[in-house]
């Protein structure tokens, strides 16, 4: 895959004696208040001996010290971690793109600083993308912080990704998957990536599995609106998602 490489450096990195079943990827950008608890719920995953990789898109808060400080307390926990940062602010699709290939294991789980697990997430998608043979696992969603409530996550459809997402970025992927639809796009009109990522799944014959559980906690602040929220630029995304493909209906 010839993906653009945006520029990069390692801050502080940890070899996995093994190679890992999972790698978990958060994606950083001036999220500082709340990443330590983000980070605290992926070491409190039941899932044993994963790598951690943090991406850090040139934050311009404290975040980058927390995860610093945060590894250096943490690091016997982990099998393994990486902490790259974008020299330059690269955007979200970016940032996700960096993480994944700074993984060293088979399945990657993608998620936002701001955001926080459930101890069974990553074992439970795990279990389900190994015995459906999906490219992808994904949970319910439960909103918390300035807003409260159920995500509107369910069953893989291709009938109903035509008339909108339901499905957050918060999931497994299966880093062959990632490969084949070219990872994350940066749109135009930034916002939907979530969306464009399972559409190109869509169009190459790949499905992700539902977990029917909550295990995946959506934080819900003025800089992070949920997916069932209004986008500013929505006439935008509608118009470009609408191009790339034309199949939607929306």
């Amino acid at each position: 895959m010839n993906l653009f490489t945006p520029p990069v450096e390692t801050m502080r990195e940890k070899s996995a004696t093994d190679t890992p079943q999972v790698s978990v990827v958060v994606t950083l950008s001036d999220c500082e208040p709340y990443l330590e608890a983000c980070l605290d719920s992926i070491r409190a995953q039941t899932q044993p001996d994963f790598e951690l990789v943090i991406v850090d898109d040139c934050s311009t808060d404290g975040g980058l010290g927390v995860a610093e400080s945060w590894l250096a307390r943490n690091e016997e926990a982990l099998a393994g971690y990486r902490l790259l940062r974008h020299t330059k602010n690269m955007g979200l699709a970016y940032s996700r793109n960096t993480g994944f290939a700074g993984t060293s294991a088979p399945y990657v789980f993608v998620m936002d600083a701001g955001n926080a697990l459930y101890p069974p997430a990553v074992a439970r998608c795990l279990s389900a993308i190994k015995s459906s043979g999906a490219g992808a696992a994904y949970t319910q969603l439960e909103f918390f912080g300035e807003n409260i409530g159920l995500g509107l996550a369910d069953f893989w459809s291709v009938e109903w990704l035509k008339r909108a997402n339901y499905i957050d970025a918060m999931a497994l992927v299966d880093k062959r998957a990632w490969e084949k639809v070219g990872g994350y796009t940066q749109l135009t009109a930034a916002g939907w990536e979530d969306y464009d990522f399972w559409c190109k799944f869509a169009e190459h014959e790949l499905s992700a599995v539902f977990v029917p559980e909550v295990l995946c906690r959506y934080r819900c602040h003025s800089s992070a609106l949920p997916m069932t929220q209004a986008e500013p630029n929505a006439g935008a995304l509608i118009l470009e998602m609408s191009m790339r493909h034309p199949w939607l209906e929306l």
